[in-house]
């Protein structure tokens, strides 16, 4: 009888969490192309720069009680591959799309992990911001990220790519509290590029989304460990 009870448990939540995420898609295909316009504190002139028209955009922020400077240090130097949830993002991602494990040694640390993956550097504002980007064709089993030097990225135009940027940024709210961002946006560069990157977006984004959101919690938590220990220091 509790065997039949688990089962129809199981059934239950697999059909609930079929059908969340079949809303999601749908949601997700409709709403493409129409990002939704950024708050006032939102708004990113650095990341303006780069991309001001994009087809989807992803916006995560948390409060940290440390200093600016000290959350910018731990968001760059944060590593997402401890979650085992991130994890199995990426190898969910391997098994749906057939993709070659990456077995490449990288180093640790979000902004050194992803430059070594291909993604460049395209502007920093030193202990506050810093802006990364790249060229690629995210539909493809093994996805290749194509860097290009900041004069050339706002203008490429190459039929067939996807442009992405994301950022990391740490906003002042007095000498001892800060807010953590870090957005994400993206734009196809053709009708044929859009049309592929729509598919994949609907379909994919939730891992995107979660491991973002996730990387909020750990940074915040870096950061106000390196604060304490920096006043303990201070103090004695």
């Amino acid at each position: 009888m509790k065997l039949r009870t688990i089962g129809k448990s199981l059934m239950w939540v697999s059909g609930a969490a079929a059908a969340g995420y079949a809303a999601y898609v749908t949601t997700a295909w409709i709403r493409y192309g129409r990002p939704a316009a950024a708050r006032t504190e939102d708004g990113d002139p650095l990341l303006d720069r780069f991309m001001p028209v994009y087809d989807v955009v992803e916006r995560h922020h948390i409060g940290v009680d440390a200093p600016a400077e000290v959350t910018y240090a731990a968001a760059c130097e944060a590593d997402l591959m401890q979650s085992p949830i991130v994890r199995a993002i990426f190898k969910g991602r391997e098994l749906i799309l057939r993709s070659k494990p990456d077995t490449a040694p990288h180093p640790r640390g979000m902004l050194a992990v992803t430059t070594s993956m291909g993604w460049r550097i395209l502007a920093e504002i030193p202990g506050r911001e810093v802006v990364v980007g790249a060229v690629t064709q995210p539909w493809e089993a093994n996805v290749v990220f194509r860097p290009l030097p900041p004069h050339e990225f706002a203008a490429f135009n190459e039929p067939d790519f996807v442009k992405i940027v994301w950022t990391l940024r740490a906003d002042p709210i007095g000498a001892d509290r800060s807010v953590f961002r870090t957005e994400t946006r993206a734009v196809a560069t053709s009708v044929s590029a859009r049309a592929k990157f729509r598919r994949y977006w609907s379909f994919l984004s939730p891992g995107i989304i979660i491991i973002r959101w996730m990387g909020l919690g750990p940074v915040k938590a870096e950061a106000e460990r390196r604060a304490q220990v920096r006043a303990a220091a201070v103090a004695s």
